[in-house]
């Protein structure tokens, strides 16, 4: 502690008298290099500001060179500067004061991507898919935030609890611009969005988070399942990524005995080191679990499902998690700034810490790719079961992650899916449960025709490969050779959009039937609607029906 005070009272005589006597670091060389790095950074932040040619923004000056020097080390340790406190704080709380709806931009345009359930937007009447143009007759179109940039409406938004503020939208349909007025409230982005039952004795919990109250979300979840009659749970930490260490100790702690070894931390601090158990009694050590992971599961998520898998407490299935076993610790700076600095690394009941070997290097996917044999070690589950460390958590069951075609890619990323889903939801007043919806092969070919005169192209996988093909034919001189064969190939492999909404058609159909459940039944909806067609919630099910085959995996046999 005597250390982390004594460097604060350097680096501010650095910055405030530009010079820092070197009188105090003779007997410490380390001391002395941190002490002459600061003196130098601060003599050239006086001469940017004095001679540079134009004006310098002193506090984006400074952010930006510490979020460089941060980037340096690895990607969790990050500064937060004072107008970023607020988001800071929702990130670790899950709450903020504002109406409850996620705005994006698309084409210039600020548009509503959802609206959360039971929140100011909801009750005021917001729809996916408006477009807001004014926020308090502030024009987004026209005001430009202080660096010239399109403003954030979502700061705009938030303000006081119990106050007003007046939205201006174009909604799909209406020839005239709507005025909506929205009382602000707290709003409470759940870790939960959705827990319910998929049979009649399978119940399913969908874990987004791991802020404040996720620990309570889940028993209330699980209790509120266990009394509808389940026999059987789903823990899907799919696209979770992590948050706060005791949250995912406390969610551990419902399956698992009280006082077992949940997470032990080692980090350059000793004295922080510590093992933390299982504090309270379990709500059930007998219920058959299993837990769906991906790629995107990481931090917290990943002791959760680490934990279960090194208790033999239940079964994983998906992809290799995240591979992040990092510890951040959010440490007090000046003038209401932070650093969230990792302090230690985590390693679960096994023994294994899951934190990929380089976090610098990842697949397109944010998965770590294949850990060479020879950089992993084995460790044994409580039923002696191997399970390696060096790159996330691998699942007992792996399934091959789904692999969006082209033109799914093509349609999503220029918006025309969520537009369509707009479209239809002004024109039908109600549908089907998300669970039953099912667009029509005659629905399905009046998207095909709405599709006409959109504008979306792209490159399949094949033409990419036959142009690097060409590219090498060329560079080493067979391409005369082969010339006529690179172009019957292309020919025979170019795409027809046409085509390929037909070849795609099963694909597509599931994205707009979810697309479209979610503009009426919201967050819900588009879980609801992804039951049906999800590999690995069929994978789960599957394997609930075959008890013993569940079994025989906990054995390791």
């Amino acid at each position: 502690m005597r250390f982390s005070k004594r460097l604060t009272l350097l680096a501010s005589s650095a910055l405030v008298a530009g010079g820092i006597g070197f009188f105090s670091f003779k007997t410490d060389d380390r001391f002395f290099e941190i002490a002459r790095n600061l003196d130098i950074y601060a003599t050239l932040f006086k001469e940017l500001n004095l001679y540079y040619v134009d004006e310098v923004n002193p506090n984006r000056m400074v952010k930006t060179s510490i979020d460089a020097m941060l980037k340096a080390l690895d990607p969790y340790t990050n500064f937060f500067a004072e107008d970023e406190i607020e988001d800071y704080m929702t990130m670790t709380t899950g709450r903020y004061n504002g109406i409850g709806a996620l705005i994006g931009q698309r084409q210039g345009k600020s548009i509503v991507l959802m609206v959360y359930e039971g929140t100011p937007a909801e009750k005021s009447g917001l729809q996916i898919g408006d477009e807001v143009i004014k926020v308090d007759g502030v024009d987004l179109k026209t005001r430009k935030d202080r660096d010239g940039g399109p403003l954030d409406p979502g700061k705009l938004l938030k303000g006081q609890n119990n106050t007003a503020v007046k939205l201006t939208v174009s909604r799909y349909g209406q020839k005239s611009p709507l005025e909506l007025s929205v009382i602000r409230d707290v709003v409470k982005m759940t870790n939960v969005p959705y827990y319910g039952m998929v049979s009649d004795e399978v119940g399913y919990i969908d874990l987004k988070d791991f802020t404040a109250t996720a620990s309570r979300e889940v028993r209330t979840a699980y209790q509120e399942l266990k009394g509808k009659g389940m026999k059987k749970l789903i823990l899907d930490v799919r696209e979770n990524p992590g948050g706060l260490l005791n949250m995912a100790i406390d969610i551990s702690n419902i399956f698992i005995p009280k006082d077992s070894e949940v997470v032990t931390t080692k980090g350059k601090v000793t004295e922080w080191n510590k093992t933390y158990t299982a504090m309270n009694p379990p709500l059930d050590l007998d219920i058959p679990i299993v837990v769906l992971t991906n790629s995107h599961s990481a931090s917290a998520a990943e002791i959760v499902s680490g934990v279960i898998q090194d208790y033999d407490r239940g079964v994983l299935i998906g992809q290799r998690t995240y591979g992040k076993g990092l510890v951040q610790t959010t440490r007090e700076l000046s003038f209401n700034t932070k650093l969230k600095i990792t302090t230690a690394k985590y390693y679960i009941p096994s023994g294994r810490c899951i934190q990929a070997i380089d976090y610098s290097h990842r697949n397109a996917d944010g998965s770590v790719g294949k850990i060479p044999d020879s950089l992993k070690t084995a460790f044994k589950t409580k039923a002696g079961r191997v399970v390696y460390d060096g790159g996330g958590v691998l699942p007992d069951i792996v399934v091959e992650a789904q692999t969006p075609s082209p033109v799914a890619l093509s349609l999503t990323n220029k918006g025309l899916i969520f537009d369509y889903a707009v479209k239809y939801r002004h024109e039908h007043a109600s549908i089907k449960p998300a669970r039953e919806f099912r667009l029509t092969d005659t629905e399905y070919s009046e998207f095909t025709k709405w599709l006409g005169d959109k504008e979306y192209d792209y490159t399949t996988q094949v033409e990419k490969d036959l142009g690097t093909l060409e590219a090498s034919a060329r560079k080493e001189k067979y391409f005369d050779q082969i010339q006529d064969q690179l172009k019957s190939l292309k020919t025979k492999m170019s795409h027809s959009k046409d085509a390929d909404l037909n070849t795609f058609k099963p694909e597509l159909k599931t994205l707009l039937e979810q697309e479209i459940a979610g503009h009426y039944f919201l967050q819900k909806g588009i879980k609801e609607a992804s039951f049906a067609t999800d590999p690995e919630m069929k994978a789960a099910l599957d394997l609930f029906k075959d008890m013993n085959r569940y079994g025989t995996i906990l054995k390791g046999k």
